[in-house]
């Protein structure tokens, strides 16, 4: 894993949520459908890498240049990681820590 790329922050009101961080100083950066009446908010603070999600959970999402070569570390080190789902975003693998908490692996497409 090389950075957190996306924070994501599990809101009620999607809408409400934003136009606090936007008070905050933070500019959307995505804002679209996602299926199923969902909405993907992404917003980010001007020159930062790193961004937060506005959604229904809460995780966070690790940018890796070789998803198949990080899944692999981590198995040896123990770590159970689900399989890798390749969408129009990129690859995708989630596990979860002792406590439920959930970080994703992202591979940019």
């Amino acid at each position: 894993m090389k950075s957190i790329e996306i924070v994501m922050l599990a809101v009620k009101d999607q809408q409400r949520a934003k136009e606090f961080y936007l008070k905050l100083g933070y500019k959307v950066i995505v804002e679209q459908p996602m299926g199923q009446g969902e909405i993907w908010l992404q917003m980010g603070l001007p020159g930062d890498h790193t961004t937060i999600s506005l959604g229904s959970f809460s995780a966070v999402i690790c940018e890796t240049d070789d998803i198949q070569k990080t899944i692999s570390g981590l198995k040896a080190k123990g770590i159970d990681v689900g399989k890798v789902d390749d969408t129009p975003w990129g690859k995708f693998a989630w596990l979860k820590d002792p406590d439920g908490n959930s970080t994703c692996l992202r591979q940019a497409k």
